[in-house]
């Protein structure tokens, strides 16, 4: 379990990290659609490779389509209900949409996307399996532009540089107990449960990609997020073949 929720630390870590590249070092728009995009091809393929081929490989497609049918649908909700709360655009580099949003609204839209992400590096670990390098990758390259485009948004609505980062510790806090929590709750567990909660965790991945963050790394990075989202798909696929 300590291994697990050490992986999905240092993935969560990433929130930190943008939070105060965010608040002090604030880059450009671009740059943060360019590292989306390098992101959600990380991403894909971590999905592809690391979650659901494992899945249907142990499981079969019963499962695999439950779990992708299922992990979609929650995730969906849940995205619907924290956009009517303000949290619409959560990922947006420009701070415009955060500084009218509450925190609260933003939280929430962070343990929506990060909880799968975290579950999932907890899961590939189990059967004595080697930590997902592409899937740990995947999910610090996906949130640092997250936190780091909210971050700006909410100091610049007014809010402590104390309470930002509290909201952030917190938010890691449970991405690392999410990952933890995947790995213990699952040990044992028969295969095609397992197969079901990885792709669960696929299903809401993918919705989220094309829901929230290749349209915003579009909008930011015009053309080129396109190439950068298979030049992330490569270096994701290579890592993931020489493990």
């Amino acid at each position: 379990m300590l291994v697990a929720a050490f992986w999905g630390l240092v993935g969560g870590l990433a929130l930190l990290l943008g939070a105060l590249l965010g608040i002090f070092a604030p880059v450009s728009n671009r740059v943060v659609g360019l590292v989306m995009a390098f992101g959600a091809g990380v991403l894909i393929s971590a999905v592809s490779f690391e979650l659901t081929e494992e899945a249907f490989s142990s499981g079969g497609a019963v499962p695999v389509v439950t779990g992708l049918v299922a992990g979609a649908l929650t995730f969906f909700a849940g995205d619907w209900a924290i956009d009517r709360a303000g949290g619409h655009r959560r990922k947006s580099p420009t701070g415009q949409p955060q500084a009218g949003a509450g925190a609260g609204a933003l939280v929430l839209g962070a343990l929506l996307d990060g909880i799968p992400e975290s579950a999932a590096i907890g899961v590939s670990l189990l059967g004595g399996g080697a930590i997902g390098l592409p899937m740990v990758a995947a999910v610090f390259l996906s949130n640092v532009p997250e936190s780091m485009s909210a971050s700006a948004g909410l100091r610049r609505a007014g809010h402590s540089v104390r309470s930002i980062l509290l909201m952030w510790s917190a938010v890691t806090a449970v991405c690392a107990l999410a990952a933890g929590l995947g790995y213990v709750l699952l040990d044992g567990a028969p295969e095609e449960v397992v197969a079901v909660i990885k792709t669960f965790a696929a299903g809401a991945i993918i919705t989220m990609l094309a829901d929230t963050m290749v349209p915003e790394a579009t909008e930011h990075a015009g053309r080129w997020v396109g190439l950068l989202t298979v030049l992330g798909f490569a270096a994701a696929f290579l890592l993931s073949a020489a493990a």
